[in-house]
């Protein structure tokens, strides 16, 4: 059983957030427009991901980018012009909206040069993060913040030290989608698994488990010793799933924990998900989910 650290651990206050792609799949939305700013309903999905790590206490957020991501940096900047139009409006609404998005967190940046994969991104980090813990947040998955992952996730971090990452269950026929993990239960947690090992996206019918990856991570510093040292894998990229291998297996840097999520998450990595994504949010929304749910019924019954 994994001892208990939490007198030794330091807290975790930053967060990485890779947002280098290039989002082909929603071409050509994506032409001029970087992935992360298309809306889902009336804010942009990168939005959602700053908003989380905030709310889980990480307040120094660093994203990393590339080429034509100009827009990511301008959402989290103040807008004066904009914010001085809608103060001289007297539209004390909108312009609490504006300013929400700049003062969510201190946000950073750093450039990919190169697209290397996910462990390439997170090497990128190194400098802002230096020896301390953070957490990784992939754009793709939202998580609904009223199933708080990254604050258990924190949490599991300060206890048992090591890096934590998220794990949930999907059917067989789909975990070759996905990183796979082998795991032994812990005898005083429910939600908490002991990781042994891991497989980046299994051939169809290997997966050992049916616990996938999603895209939260809380890492130990030392991953980066790991990264540098990690071979290209599959794709030609340095794959951030071969590192925390490594780390599973006993490297330094401690253990590796998983938390399993059994939450509501919203999946914004092709074109339909981000659709039901959207449908989804919309639905839940006090202030248009009444007349968009009954909007929709009548069109589900008239129209299909």
């Amino acid at each position: 059983m994994s001892a208990h650290v939490s007198n030794t651990v330091e807290p975790v206050v930053k967060a990485v957030i890779p947002a280098a792609g290039l989002g082909t799949r929603f071409l050509p939305a994506t032409k001029a427009t970087p992935k992360e700013m298309l809306p889902l309903v009336d804010k942009p999905a990168i939005q959602y991901v700053v908003e989380e790590a905030a709310s889980a206490g990480l307040s120094d957020v660093l994203l990393i980018t590339g080429r034509n991501k100009r827009a990511l940096e301008d959402h989290f900047d103040r807008a004066h012009e904009l914010e001085a139009l809608l103060a001289a409006k007297g539209d004390h609404q909108r312009l609490s909206l504006v300013h929400e998005s700049s003062s969510l967190a201190t946000v950073h940046y750093a450039r990919q040069g190169d697209p290397l994969g996910l462990g390439h991104a997170v090497l990128c980090a190194q400098a802002h993060v230096a020896d301390n813990p953070f957490a990784v947040l992939l754009g793709d998955d939202l998580i609904d913040p009223r199933d708080p992952l990254l604050s258990r996730m924190v949490a599991v971090r300060q206890r048992y030290g090591g890096s934590v990452i998220a794990l949930t269950e999907v059917p067989e026929d789909r975990m070759h989608l996905y990183g796979c993990a082998v795991t032994t239960p812990l005898a005083d947690e429910d939600d908490v698994l002991r990781v042994n090992s891991l497989v980046e996206k299994p051939a169809p019918g290997t997966a050992p488990s049916r616990y996938a990856l999603i895209g939260r991570y809380v890492l130990d510093p030392a991953v980066f010793e790991v990264l540098r040292a990690t071979p290209p894998g599959r794709g030609g990229e340095i794959q951030l799933t071969d590192a925390l291998q490594a780390l599973a297996v006993g490297g330094a840097g401690g253990p590796v924990h998983g938390v399993v999520f059994t939450g509501r998450r919203y999946d914004t990595g092709d074109r339909s998900d981000y659709l039901r994504a959207t449908v989804r949010l919309a639905c839940e929304r006090e202030d248009l989910g009444p007349d968009f749910r009954r909007w929709l019924r009548n069109f589900v019954a008239t129209e299909l």
